[in-house]
């Protein structure tokens, strides 16, 4: 893979926590790229695929996509791409500890179980554009209260692509049942086993599956492979402890079960670019410690 283009949100640089940039041919989105902000890309014009990690997706016009910080992001377009692509960090908004009010962690952001795209239908595009519009003309006045009109505006587009990927999840699930039982079964096994069973091999005899019939299903309903699905699962959980509590490394690798530290360092700095320390003391610092003082909040997709 090439060389990633890093882009680290530091407020002692003066960088904004929110902005919006129209993207076209002189955005370079095939250049692999990771940052520690929530990303949104709406496809206006274009199509391709896209990588998440190791997990591959399809993509065409009106789509859009959902990042969560420090996934590493590569565009394969098939032809020129338009649109734009909004960033923030939490600093400006945090999707774990508003969860309650928005509801997309676990939807938008964070799912593991599900594909980060949602196609605007037409009734959604014009909402879209509208909220996009609004946003940017309040980037460029910078009025009263201009922190808190921003948010309400991102909050509602957040709310709005929440309830239209859910309901365009049970349109593709529910009525011609094409989820198979297995799948269920297999995100049941994970959430409830990823601490102690992180090989693919020990959910296949769990399931009474061969490991490349499992490798197929996780293939052709996740885009990925069973490792990197479960390995993204303790990766998940190791970032939010790192970020919101202050137990020590050797801890929080010994809870996820893994013995050898140095062995679960490894995996995480290939997983997010960063040590576990780094990535600690680092969003620790630019959000001067408001992370360490919310209260649990799970992760895992609602049901």
């Amino acid at each position: 893979m090439a060389e990633i283009a890093l882009h680290l949100y530091d407020p002692r640089r003066g960088e904004p926590a929110f902005q919006i940039v129209d993207f076209g041919d002189e955005l370079d989105l095939a250049r692999p790229q990771k940052s520690n902000c929530f990303t949104l890309i709406w496809i206006q014009s274009g199509r391709g695929s896209f990588w998440a990690d190791l997990s591959q997706h399809p993509f065409q016009e009106q789509d859009l996509l959902f990042f969560v910080p420090y996934q590493t992001l590569k565009f394969e377009p098939a032809v020129p791409l338009r649109g734009h692509r909004i960033q923030f960090h939490a600093n400006f908004f945090c999707i774990e500890t508003h969860h309650e009010e928005v509801g997309c962690n676990g939807v938008l952001f964070n799912d593991l179980w599900g594909v980060p795209v949602v196609r605007a239908n037409t009734d959604f595009q014009r909402e879209l554009a509208g909220l996009v519009t609004c946003m940017q003309r309040e980037l460029e006045e910078a009025g009263l209260a201009h922190t808190e009109v921003l948010v309400s505006y991102l909050k509602i587009l957040l709310v709005r692509a929440s309830r239209l990927k859910l309901d365009q999840q049970a349109i593709a699930w529910e009525p011609q049942g094409k989820r198979p039982v297995v799948v269920d079964e297999l995100r049941e096994l994970v959430e409830a086993n990823y601490r102690v069973l992180h090989k693919p091999s020990d959910y296949a005899a769990l399931l009474c599956l061969t490991p490349k019939a499992l490798a197929r299903i996780v293939n052709t309903h996740f885009h990925t492979t069973p490792t990197e699905l479960i390995r993204e699962r303790i990766m998940r959980e190791a970032k939010w402890q790192l970020l919101h509590t202050l137990t020590p490394v050797k801890q929080i690798a010994h809870d996820l079960g893994f013995d050898d530290v140095f062995y679960f360092s490894r995996l995480f700095k290939r997983a997010v670019g960063y040590s576990p320390t780094f990535f600690r003391e680092y969003e620790t610092e630019i959000r001067s410690g408001r992370n360490l003082s919310i209260s649990r909040r799970d992760p895992s997709i609602p049901p």
